[in-house]
């Protein structure tokens, strides 16, 4: 290739080796990324020997879709290092197809989400197109928690520690799956739904939280809420090996999540104050149901969630009482005359 005396080739030449067009040789070296070596005479440009080698290396970082300025700070890195020990291994590299990585997985978690979006569309009953349609729009692909997240901040104590919400949320906002199922793209598409209007009629989140959990200092309610997680977990596991509300280490934790908070002593009055106030309480039990519906596997048992395990602890403590699972409990109780509350009327 090289024939001239002089050991150079011109642009046409190197172009023709690399089976690239002329343009591309160009476009590289106006953008500094392929210096030539000299211009002829006549003003063309003249590359030497090494800009083989580089061209090869430009095309292969562009075949693995790296942009330009990320091809420039490969090669700058290259050139400080040439010569050096372990030149070429620098970390401009390695970030760059890190980089790549990250973007090509949010791609296909963007595709998988939207080939499950259109079967959704495709496999339901044309009637109720529309339907889907406008709640499989509302949500982005890939999807994001943001809206749930937002949900939960409004509906916890508003002096709750950062430390604490952020357990919390880490309990609560159901990640979408990477691949999803077209029934898991309609359960979050409904939760985002469910969350983007006030909570049963009222004025917001705000109204679906229960009155015993309606704490205002920052230190009870992290008592309460790191309580409860510990209490959910043990319930979790009752949850997932299919066994009956009970009494037993789950429930202790559960109710002693809330007489530390009240500095409370735990007694059956306790008890049975609580179980009425919590029964009493508004649910949400739509967004435990549809996030079971998000994170659990197709065709296995649900995953627990930490509505299903406070359902199961509530239960356990009725049964533990001979308490009625749908009645409609008091607000306060009294004991020898004087009154048990559980959290501020």
């Amino acid at each position: 290739m090289f024939s001239s005396h002089d050991g150079l080739c011109t642009i046409g030449e190197l172009a023709e080796h690399l089976g690239v067009s002329v343009k591309t040789v160009r476009f590289y070296s106006d953008r500094g990324l392929l210096p030539e070596a000299s211009r002829s005479a006549g003003g063309h440009r003249r590359y030497g020997p090494d800009a083989v080698e580089r061209l090869g290396l430009i095309r292969s970082l562009r075949g693995l879709d790296l942009s330009v300025p990320e091809v420039r700070r490969i090669l700058d890195e290259q050139d400080a290092q040439d010569g050096r020990e372990g030149a070429g291994a620098g970390g401009a590299l390695e970030d760059a197809v890190a980089g790549r990585l990250r973007g090509l997985g949010s791609e296909l978690a963007a595709l998988r989400w939207r080939e499950a979006a259109l079967r959704l569309v495709q496999e339901c009953p044309p009637a109720e197109r529309p339907d889907r349609l406008r709640l499989v729009g509302a949500v982005a692909a890939p999807p994001s928690t943001t809206s749930l997240a937002r949900f939960w901040r409004s509906w916890l104590p508003p002096r709750m520690p950062a430390r604490s919400v952020t357990a919390f949320l880490e309990a609560a906002v159901p990640p979408p799956p990477d691949d999803p199922l077209p029934a898991q793209v309609l359960a979050f598409a409904r939760l985002h739904a469910f969350v983007t209007r006030p909570c049963g009629g009222g004025a917001g989140a705000g109204s679906c939280q229960p009155r015993a959990h309606g704490v205002t200092e920052a230190r009870a309610s992290a008592v309460l809420y790191a309580g409860l997680a510990e209490a959910y977990d043990l319930a979790g596991a009752e949850l997932r090996r299919g066994a009956e509300p009970s009494p037993g280490e789950a429930l202790d934790g559960f109710v002693d999540a809330y007489a530390s908070t009240y500095s409370a002593r735990d007694t059956p009055a306790f008890r049975r104050v609580l179980a009425g106030r919590l029964a009493d309480d508004p649910r949400i039990d739509r967004y435990w149901e549809l996030t079971a519906e998000v994170i659990s596997a197709p065709g296995g048992p649900p995953e627990p969630t930490p509505g299903t395990a406070h359902d199961w602890l509530l239960a356990a403590l009725e049964a533990q009482l001979g308490m009625a699972a749908d009645h409609g409990g008091a607000r306060r109780g009294t004991v020898g005359g004087a009154p048990v509350s559980v959290a501020p009327a």
